[in-house]
């Protein structure tokens, strides 16, 4: 009778929390634990809208805009 492990979910969990951590610690936010994939955490929410300006970021990435209008 073992005990099965789900070892990539432990591996995320853990893998977010570090991040999240870098965050707040490049950041200056205050570090929390427990707000971790807790919504109504402000710290977590600004968290979650930075990674998606990082990931909209490295998507259009080389790009070059002009926003002037001729």
């Amino acid at each position: 009778m073992a005990i099965e492990f789900n070892r990539e979910a432990y591996t995320k969990v853990f893998n977010d929390l570090d991040k999240y951590r870098d965050y707040c610690r490049f950041e200056g936010k205050v570090f929390d634990e427990k707000a971790l994939y807790n919504k109504d955490d402000p710290n977590w929410e600004a968290y979650q809208k930075w990674q998606g300006w990082m990931r909209a970021k490295a998507r259009n990435a080389g790009r070059k805009f002009n926003n002037r209008r001729n």
